[in-house]
């Protein structure tokens, strides 16, 4: 992939021009090397200096990256030295991207850098808890045991997600349908129905020439609307994008009912889950907070973790700067509390985070059972009401033409 840069040399000289690579990261880590101090790093093409990109796979598989970290712990485990096993591992990997990390890494390794080191310089490309339990297994010793504990983290987190979008799937396809189903008949069948009860010069009832306008007016200007829309979306992920905006959308999504108990409890689950993650591997609770608020996908609930972080490191309690941040659930902060009194934290965090799971799974079903039934009413409600409205004037077409 290419990409503009702005480049200073140490020097003071400003140098611009366009580099290759297959990472941001990558790139900026090789000029960092080269002594320049990169001053702007974008890809090419971006509009008005914005990240305006269509999505593109250029970063790690996350079944691969899986599997490497499941071979890795074994060959470790079986006595095999790290240098060996990542020389034996990077072989088999498919990704380019990912054989070109690995690539970088084990020639760090051999070099004397530890395993943590090489892949931090990858960060961007890594979740931060990996990097973190990596450090936290070798300064325990105990590498292959912490790669287990974050594989089978890995697949827990996974598997939420996978089950919450799964739920989501149905609701999302009638939604889909009604939306066609209500177009056709705006775009195609009111049109029809206009022309027809014009050449009798009916006056239409009030509902069916409200419809009737609706349908001309998106003929007639639907591709500024379409146009609208985009710009509009546009603009909202280019502000959601700015420092502290998402913050703010996730704490209104926190807020909506059903919804933000559900993101509430995710966010809970990943946060305790973390951190049991990173605690198991012998790392400090304090560190710990620091990263699990790096890795929870809710910004307003991962500012929240970094007061909690704050507080911890002033010597208050893990539990009380829970509840005093008012965000995490009363079960949460009172199980933590009894995990920190009877010295099992790391235990009564992953009971938290298995609780909030089926949670979460429960309260999905639930979620799905009523809007199913909810989403049909709706459909079949404004699919009647469209029809009905079209086929009133039919009864008052008899008296038009008697008159």
């Amino acid at each position: 992939m290419e990409y503009q840069c702005r480049l200073a040399s140490s020097t003071g000289e400003i140098v611009e021009g366009i580099y290759t690579a297959d990472s941001e990261s990558r790139l900026r880590h090789e000029l960092e090397e080269k002594g320049l101090f990169v001053l702007s790093l974008k890809p090419k093409g971006a509009i008005a200096g914005l990240p305006f990109r269509l999505p593109q796979r250029s970063g790690v598989p996350s079944r691969e990256f899986l599997v490497f970290n499941q071979e890795l712990a074994t060959l470790l485990r079986a006595g095999m030295p790290l240098v060996q096993s990542l020389d034996l591992l990077r072989g088999r990997v498919t990704s380019p991207t990912f054989r070109t990390v690995l690539d970088d890494v084990h020639e760090r390794v051999r070099g004397g850098s530890a395993l943590s080191d090489a892949f931090a310089t990858h960060g961007s490309l890594f979740p931060s808890v990996y990097v973190a339990s990596l450090v936290a297994g070798e300064r325990s010793g105990n590498l292959d045991a912490v790669l287990r504990r974050f594989v089978e983290y890995t697949k827990i987190l996974a598997t939420v997600r996978r089950k919450t979008l799964s739920a989501l799937i149905y609701p999302a396809i009638l939604i889909a349908l009604a939306l066609v189903l209500v177009s056709i008949i705006v775009l195609k069948v009111v049109p029809a129905f206009s022309d027809f009860y014009a050449s009798f010069g009916a006056n239409l009832p009030l509902v069916t020439r409200i419809i009737v306008a609706i349908s001309d007016f998106i003929r007639s200007y639907g591709l500024f609307l379409i146009i609208a829309v985009v710009a509009g979306g546009l603009a909202f992920s280019n502000w959601v994008s700015k420092p502290g905006q998402k913050a703010k959308v996730d704490h209104l999504m926190l807020s909506i009912p059903m919804i933000g108990e559900i993101a509430s409890k995710f966010a809970t689950s990943q946060m305790a889950r973390t951190l049991a993650t990173l605690l198991s591997g012998g790392l400090p609770l304090v560190h710990a907070l620091d990263i699990a608020s790096k890795s929870v996908g809710n910004q307003y609930v991962a500012k929240q973790l970094d007061i909690v972080g704050s507080r911890v490191r002033e010597g208050e309690s893990f539990s009380a700067a829970l509840e005093a941040r008012g965000v995490f659930p009363d079960v949460a902060v009172k199980m933590a509390e009894v995990g920190e009194s009877t010295g099992a934290l790391q235990d009564m965090l992953n009971t938290v985070a298995d609780f909030y799971d089926e949670e979460i799974s429960t309260n999905m079903e639930r979620f799905v059972t009523l809007v199913e039934p909810a989403l049909l009413v709706m459909m079949g409600i404004v699919i009647a009401g469209l029809l009905l409205a079209l086929y009133m004037p039919l009864f008052q077409l008899s008296s038009v033409l008697a008159g």
